[in-house]
């Protein structure tokens, strides 16, 4: 009975310290990959007992967490540039590619059915377009039922990567946006309302009747919400379509020397869709042991979460490209 009891104890003790073992990971930012990290994380604690806790805040909120040493990873689709890596003692590497839409909430319009020249958007979300039987959307869409209705913008409210990544396409489409506004993570809008976070855009526009707002393409998909028809940097129509996004990112060049710095949108092509963008994953320089495990959890989802990407509407990374990036890995974490 005694042996028994001290197996028992033996067994005990070698769970209570795998326990103790299992490593947790707290990371903070982008919500552009917000759905695609929370599968991730589910799956990798399922399989290793290792937990990662994220938190969708938007970018701005994970380039501030992670410059201010409170989480373990910060997360933001408006990449750094070296100069400001080595500012903030910071290492970047890409953790999936996505894609902006411009999702809309007209009753009648159904998804493609809209479409709209990317200089006509920059004049929407700059407030000089207001209604959407406006004749400079009509005549791009004859035949579509274009509703004498006014206008209503949803933006980002916070400091947000998508934001980045989508005036950066404005600002390629149009001068007047390229002169007023520019790119950044938070622009002064003309117009409009604003959400927080990817979530809180697609909520507004799918509450509101007669909305256009832009969001990464997942959370159109979650939401069932209809998305606008664009032009590629060549000028031809294309739908937001996973084909599409793909024929954009398979011209991102990324090297490690430039610490995978890249913007996706408007690349070349006929049918390369024109607001793709990656998001990356921002770590502190002298922390390599909490590194590692953060390093852990992405090099699993690289092996293991491509199927999850495709499913939620991301593009997964060339397998050169998460080779790359375990070099990268190699050389700064040690």
């Amino acid at each position: 009975m005694l042996k028994r009891i001290a197996s028992l104890a033996l067994v005990a003790s070698v769970a209570a310290s795998s326990l103790m073992a299992a490593d947790k990971i707290n990371g903070a930012g982008a919500s552009f990959p917000a759905p695609l990290y929370f599968d991730w994380a589910f799956n990798y604690k399922k399989d290793t007992k290792n937990s990662v806790n994220y938190q969708s805040i938007g970018s701005g909120g994970g380039i501030k967490q992670i410059s201010g040493r409170i989480v373990d990873f910060g997360a933001s689709d408006n990449p750094l540039k070296t100069k400001e890596l080595a500012e903030s003692k910071l290492l970047q590497f890409p953790a999936v590619i996505g894609a902006i839409v411009i999702a809309h909430n007209v009753p009648g319009i159904e998804d493609t059915a809209l479409k709209l020249d990317n200089a006509i958007v920059a004049e929407i979300f700059a407030g000089k377009i207001t209604k959407w039987n406006d004749p400079k959307i009509a005549v791009d869409n004859p035949g579509v039922k274009l509703p004498d209705q006014e206008i209503i913008v949803v933006h980002r409210s916070d400091g947000s990567g998508t934001t980045y990544n989508f005036t950066y396409y404005l600002t390629g489409s149009s001068a007047m946006w390229k002169e007023t506004y520019g790119t950044g993570k938070a622009v002064g809008w003309a117009c409009g309302i604003g959400g927080k976070g990817n979530e809180g855009v697609a909520n507004l526009i799918k509450q509101t009747p007669y909305s256009i707002g832009y969001i990464e393409s997942a959370y159109k998909e979650k939401n069932n919400l209809a998305a606008a028809t664009l032009k590629t940097a060549s000028g031809k129509w294309v739908a937001a379509t996973e084909e599409n996004f793909k024929a954009a990112a398979k011209y991102a060049s990324w090297t490690k020397e430039d610490n995978f710095y890249a913007m996706l949108a408007l690349q070349p092509g006929d049918t390369s869709y024109p607001i793709v963008a990656a998001t990356f994953i921002l770590l502190p320089q002298e922390k390599p042991e909490n590194n590692k495990k953060v390093t852990a959890f992405y090099d699993y989802a690289f092996k293991n979460g491509d199927k999850a990407a495709k499913e939620l509407g991301y593009i997964a990374l060339p397998e050169e490209t998460k080779n790359m990036i375990r070099e990268y890995w190699a050389t700064h974490i040690k």
